[in-house]
């Protein structure tokens, strides 16, 4: 037994050795540990800029498992608990946390990193030999990222139903298992990413077909492993984008949305390709009802369901804004809205809700709460009741301050107007927009505003259009369009798709010059600033890691356009114009990518030769045009084309049909006549060459 800080080490069990390592990254992780507090880490992986940094370090790797339902009359069993990326969460919420961890180098990590915690006791060892003398009283027990290796952890035929069958008798009486894993069939790997595991494209998917001794499973496969094994309750959760970095919990009561699923670019440990936009094919599955087969990861709670139904994490920000929200059945039955506070700094940020609803109700008096009537009170935007704010400390019994609002049920009024863009309906769109700065340009001058008065804030149900989310009210009036222009920015930085919608027309019906369209961006990224203070989002992270996405369309593009260039067609007028059926493919004329030489043949009753030098735009330079050693300058009268002359040598060809003819008629003829020539050639898109021929054209 060893202890560190108030960590218990069991090493009973131990075999004197680890049989797993990640080499020098585990030296750097127990140097950070041992020498930096929790609060440094943010910190360290922004300096450090390394994968196994970030992914063992991360705080975001919590939220798996701090959403559950847990207090301190709970035991928790975390069965491969590594170097302690949820431990500290379970930690937090629990009376005590037994794991169970191969790798002694792995468990020292967790040790040092939650040396604070008085709550938990690590055995390391082979889960095998640990298993036989734990308890069999636990309310949880968790295997995040560990199922998988069910092969590696038990042996036999089947290795996953065994597994459960060992874990279950060590629940108490209304125990649950929690189960984080990928889907084989995630959409995340149809588009592109590697494997998790083997670090090949598409294993999974092929159903491993080449092996190796780790298996994940689609949710239909994870459902027959658990009624083998006798599981009465399984109960589904899709942690999105995936459960390592989640961000958003959807279940199977609360589905995600169209428009909701925006923040695909996984696999931050290798490249990946990008085979198609993940959010438009997750747009169409959600249409379809097929979100639950493709999503890229499952949280699988075996046992009573939680009464959470969904959660959202908004923790890529200061301390003091971070919080969780969560839709889940209140103790009377009815579905509820929640706010907690992601950590201490928070909780005055969560307080304040109550206080804004007070003052955005009294602005908005009309549609909250109606005491104006007709016109008037359909005009204003009604106000997301807060129904209370939880005064209990976070400290006190495990229970948590929170805010709780009345659930709404309607439309996002950004999904109508998604649906108007994809009608092409601009004229609907509009109509929507107008109504949006008539509803919440009511009372104007009052001195309060909701900065945040985004198009997916606004549920809309009938004639009724409901703020769900305002905690970014200030006490001073802020201008109409100034919020609107807001709403419009954050719209289109959601979805490539909504590019079509044109800013000149918005900043018309908002009386915007373009400088000042420009100082609100300014001011939006502020706010941003301050919002995020030092912390780098999931998606920089990605950036400075540097795996590249791979768009296999551009590859696709330069092959074909590389065999373009590598295709010369001959075509001869012999007094009844050129004719495919007579033309000649010389792909043998290619020296090289960027040269083509060819020698000729030409019969005598032939009168127009025609020489196409590529299947695409192009640039070329005649470094040779000959007949019968003849010379051929390209502005010779015998010589046109269907390009701009830039230089005597040089014509660049903005079509994919560029052309060459050559009149023969006036030439001396021979016996045996022959063309010849050398060309240079630079394929160019069409867009590029068209631009280069018109400033040729305006110098001229």
């Amino acid at each position: 037994m060893e202890e560190i800080g108030k960590i218990k080490l069991d090493y009973s069990k131990y075999p004197g050795q680890d049989f797993y390592c990640d080499g020098s990254v585990e030296d750097e992780l127990l140097e950070i540990v041992k020498q930096y507090p929790k609060e440094e880490y943010a910190r360290i992986i922004k300096e450090r800029n390394s994968w196994p940094v970030l992914y063992h370090l991360s705080s975001q790797r919590e939220n798996i498992v701090d959403w559950l339902p847990m207090d301190r009359s709970h035991k928790v069993l975390e069965v491969g608990s590594g170097c302690g990326a949820i431990t500290g969460a379970l930690a937090r919420k629990a009376g005590s946390v037994t794991c169970v961890e191969l790798s002694r180098k792995r468990s020292l990590i967790n040790a040092y990193r939650h040396r604070e915690c008085d709550n938990v006791t690590i055995h390391v060892g082979n889960f095998k030999d640990i298993e036989p003398e734990l308890p069999r009283d636990f309310d949880y027990i968790c295997l995040i990222g560990v199922f998988e290796y069910g092969q590696s952890y038990i042996g036999g035929d089947t290795p996953y139903e065994d597994f459960l069958k060992i874990l279950m008798p060590h629940l108490g009486e209304k125990g649950r298992i929690v189960i984080a894993i990928e889907n084989k069939l995630g959409l995340k790997y149809f588009a592109g990413c590697m494997e998790d595991h083997l670090g090949t494209y598409f294993s999974g998917i092929e159903n491993y077909a080449e092996g190796g001794g780790v298996r994940t499973f689609s949710r239909s496969g994870l459902e027959k492993i658990f009624r083998n094994c006798g599981v009465e309750q399984a109960h589904f959760y899709y942690p999105y984008p995936d459960y390592k970095f989640m961000h958003t919990l959807f279940s199977d009561e609360r589905l995600p949305g169209k428009g909701e699923l925006s923040d695909n670019y996984r696999n931050f440990d290798r490249d990946r390709m990008l085979l198609f936009d993940e959010k438009k094919a997750f747009d169409g599955m959600i249409e379809d009802g097929l979100f639950p087969v493709f999503s890229n990861s499952y949280l699988a709670v075996l046992g009573a369901a939680p009464e959470v139904q969904y959660v959202k994490y908004s923790t890529e920000r200061a301390p003091e804004y971070a919080i969780r929200t969560e839709i889940r059945m209140s103790p009377e039955g009815e579905k509820q809205v929640r706010k907690y506070p992601a950590c201490k700094a928070a909780e005055s940020h969560v307080r304040r809700m109550a206080k804004a609803y007070e003052a955005l109700s009294e602005k908005y008096r009309g549609g909250a709460e109606g005491s104006q009537s007709g016109a008037e009170a359909g005009r204003c935007p009604e106000i997301n009741h807060c129904l209370e704010i939880n005064r209990c400390e976070l400290a006190e019994k495990g229970n948590e301050l929170y805010a709780a609002f009345e659930f709404v049920k309607g439309t996002p009024l950004s999904e109508l107007m998604d649906g108007c863009l994809e009608r092409n309906d601009t004229g609907k769109f509009y109509e929507y927009f107008r109504e949006y700065l008539q509803r919440i340009g009511h009372n104007p001058d009052y001195p309060v505003s909701d900065y945040d008065l985004i198009f997916s804030n606004i549920l809309v149900n009938g004639d009724r259009w409901t703020l769900i989310d305002y905690e970014w009210t200030c006490d001073r009036a802020i201008p109409v369009k100034e919020l609107a222009y807001r709403a419009v920015y954050c719209y289109l930085l959601e979805s490539s798709a909504r590019e079509k919608l044109e800013t000149e027309r918005v900043l018309e019906e908002l009386e915007l010059t373009p400088e000042e369209a420009e100082g609100l961006k300014d001011k939006e990224r502020e706010f941003q600033t301050g919002v995020t203070g030092e912390l780098l989002s999931l998606a920089q992270m990605r950036e400075l890691l540097g795996h590249p996405m791979i768009e296999p369309s551009e590859w696709l593009d330069r092959y074909y356009r590389a065999a373009a260039v590598n295709r010369v067609q001959i075509f001869t007028d012999k007094g009844e114009g050129y004719s495919e059926e007579t033309s000649l493919m010389l792909p043998e004329a290619f020296r090289n990518d960027h040269l083509i030489e060819l020698d000729l043949g030409v019969e005598g009753d032939v009168k127009m030769l025609r020489i196409d030098p590529a299947f695409s735009a192009c640039m070329i330079r005649v470094v040779e045009l000959s007949f019968n050693g003849q010379s051929l300058p390209l502005r010779s009268k015998e010589i046109s084309v269907n390009g701009r002359i830039v230089k005597p040598d040089v014509v660049v060809f903005p079509t994919e049909d560029p052309n060459i003819n050559i009149s023969l008629e006036k030439l001396q003829r021979k016996k045996e006549d022959r063309l010849h020539a050398v060309i240079e050639i630079a394929c160019l898109p069409v867009a590029t060459a068209k631009v280069v021929a018109a400033a040729i054209k305006y110098l001229i």
